[in-house]
């Protein structure tokens, strides 16, 4: 079965593991329908409810502070809550009950719990991230962290060192892998790996990177992919600092002990015009980021029979084929169906044309020329802090290897049986590249934003996607950059670690080319 357990660590983490969940409850299928190209039992847990009827939650584990859950409960429509006798027979006494005002649930829920069409949401009707959720999930999955509340301004959840302090101290008294994840990986036949949503530039970096170092020392052999969310706003310049410290402590930390790790910003680089992106809104940003995220690992949930499937393991072996570069570069488009469809229409006679923009070799090796990567329309691997030094300013970027999943018609079928396996020219040269297809869309549903000006997002309520992961030397552009400021803001003790750390990650993108590069300019 392969399947896949999630872990989601703080806000914005769950603003985008509530829209990544909502698309994979869509494409659930129902007696008498065509059968789903999606494998829902990766994703999710099959169980029974206590009125015996059958049940299916996510195989996730979910983290947040006090007062970040809304109006949700871990006890719901399909597990109702257990008999108290027993610890109440533990006082004879007198007892008094005493409860926190509860938050009520949006118009959505609620409407949607009476089974009713849900009112639109805007960015200013979503309180929390439970406000557009589709789904139930398991009571065992809902952990709210003590003593801590969102936005508490004695004691902000900022610092990638509390992060770490917490987890040691809740991990002391509990054993978290032990009391949360492990019943959850006991459950899995042949487990593919593990994928963590976390804040790469606040705490949850720090309790993500401890999580983490005791996943390895207990699966070591499995996928650990870690997305480290950063928010691409800026802020306060005292705050944007702290961030950028935190980000360089999450990038060194978990890019050591994950298998793959992808920084994800809240906003692309550069935004096309049918980008229609409130930055303010989490809702909004977290939409952007899950729709790319659920479509690049798509092809892991994938039946044989839904398009091209490839585990976890096959694509980070595109990009980090010999396991030092495991940071990726991450990049996405979205497109109308219908126009693909009139564009491909137009270039299907000129399949043969050796003007054609990419050549497609396959694995065999039939092209002179290496593969490359797609164009993209947006770069979500890092927000625009700091900037890009002169150093690399004109150059080429160099790319070691990637994996592209695309949705819909972005290519021809010969293009699309040309792709199948890893793509190298004859010679053996140029970077790998794994391409994955499937004509499923990426659904627009009534939970997600508006921020798609295309026309199938409204009219069919889907849109076509095309994602990448890539390991390139643009990696190294930006890990020197974080390196070059943080080590004025951090502490002597600490410096020589941090700073020596983030310079060896460096290394594993030059090493073999740029050297050779800089020897041929001089």
């Amino acid at each position: 079965m392969h399947e896949i357990v999630t872990l989601q660590f703080g806000q914005q983490s769950n603003y985008i593991g509530t829209h990544y969940w909502n698309a994979q409850e869509s494409y659930f299928t129902y007696g008498g329908q065509e059968e789903s190209p999606v494998d829902h039992d990766i994703s999710f847990r099959p169980g029974i409810a206590p009125d015996g009827s059958d049940t299916f939650t996510p195989r996730a584990l979910i983290y947040d502070l006090k007062g970040a859950f809304g109006s949700l409960r871990k006890i719901n429509a399909l597990y109702e809550a257990q008999d108290d006798a027993a610890a109440g027979s533990l006082w004879s006494g007198p007892t008094t009950t005493q409860t926190a005002p509860q938050i009520p649930p949006s118009p959505y829920q609620q409407h949607l719990d009476a089974g009713l069409s849900p009112p639109p949401l805007t960015s200013q009707t979503v309180r929390y991230w439970s406000d557009y959720a589709r789904i139930y999930h398991h009571p065992r999955s809902l952990i709210q962290l003590p003593d801590l509340s969102l936005g508490d301004r004695l004691l902000p959840f900022e610092n990638w060192d509390l992060g770490t302090e917490l987890f040691e101290n809740l991990d002391r008294e509990h054993d978290l892998l032990d009391r949360d994840l492990r019943p959850w990986v006991e459950e899995c036949d042949q487990l593919q790996g593990f994928q963590i949503f976390a804040g790469a530039d606040d705490a949850w970096g720090g309790f993500a990177a401890r999580w983490v170092e005791r996943m390895e020392d207990e699966y070591g052999r499995k996928s650990v992919w870690v997305w480290g969310m950063e928010d691409g706003v800026r802020g306060a310049r005292e705050k944007q600092l702290q961030k950028l410290v935190n980000i360089a402590k999450s990038l060194y930390e978990l890019s050591t002990q994950a298998s793959v790790y992808v920084p994800v910003s809240s906003k692309p680089i550069s935004a096309p015009a049918y980008l229609n992106l409130d930055e303010t809104s989490r809702w909004d940003t977290s939409g952007l980021q899950a729709a790319a995220i659920e479509s690049m690992t798509l092809p892991s949930r994938l039946r044989t029979s839904g398009g091209q499937r490839g585990t976890l393991q096959d694509m980070e072996a595109a990009f980090n084929s010999d396991g030092n570069r495991r940071i990726a570069k991450f990049e996405f488009s979205v497109a109308d169906e219908d126009a693909l469809k009139e564009t491909l229409d137009s270039r299907v006679p000129q399949m043969n044309d050796s003007r054609t923009k990419v050549r497609i070799t396959d694995a065999q090796g039939t092209g002179d020329e290496p593969p490359q990567l797609a164009e993209f329309d947006m770069d979500l691997s890092a927000s625009d802090f700091p900037k890009t030094t002169q150093r690399r300013l004109g150059r080429k970027t160099h790319v070691f290897g990637g994996a592209e999943t695309s949705r819909g018609l972005w290519k021809t079928e010969e293009e699309v049986n040309a792709d199948k396996g890893a793509l190298r020219n004859r010679f053996d040269e140029g970077p790998k590249i794994h391409r994955y297809h499937t004509p499923l869309l990426f659904p627009i549903l009534d939970s997600f934003p508006r921020i798609f000006r295309v026309s199938n997002a409204t009219s069919s309520g889907k849109v076509a996607v095309r994602s990448a992961l890539s390991t390139s030397t643009s990696v190294a552009d930006r890990i020197r950059n974080i390196e070059q400021v943080v080590r004025r803001l951090v502490s002597l003790d600490e410096r020589e670690a941090l700073c020596n750390g983030l310079r060896n990650i460096c290394e594993e993108y030059e090493e073999g080319w740029d050297s050779e590069s800089e020897e041929e300019d001089d």
